[in-house]
């Protein structure tokens, strides 16, 4: 094999290695919709469809403070008495998968 082709190869395999890396990434979605005036609703998953069962969502207010801490249940949802002060959501599936939703872009019912 000639020597000029091993950096190419190289390089080639860096790139592939970085491709498969990202085909294998996820991203965090989360959605938060009001049930009625009282209620919300919020589902937690990732980009390739799969779920978020058991994966941090806490309500806090605008001063930090958490005015309810969760978790997501086995479907993936958690729904909640909304709040008397302003607030918003924190999906926090680990560094780097973090989703926050404030209670301006929650769906009315």
């Amino acid at each position: 094999m000639n020597n000029a082709f091993r950096p190419m190869h190289a390089a080639l395999l860096v790139l592939c290695v970085g491709f498969s890396a990202s085909a294998l990434a996820h991203n965090p979605m989360c959605e938060c919709k009001a049930i009625d005036a009282e209620q919300i609703k919020c589902t937690g998953g990732f980009s390739d469809g799969s779920g978020a069962p058991g994966v941090t969502l806490d309500v806090i207010g605008y001063d930090e403070t958490i005015l309810l801490p969760g978790k997501l249940g086995a479907d993936s949802t958690v729904t909640f008495k909304k709040p008397g002060s302003e607030f918003y959501v924190l999906f926090d599936a680990g560094p780097g998968h973090v989703v926050e939703i404030d209670q301006a872009d929650i769906e009315a019912p």
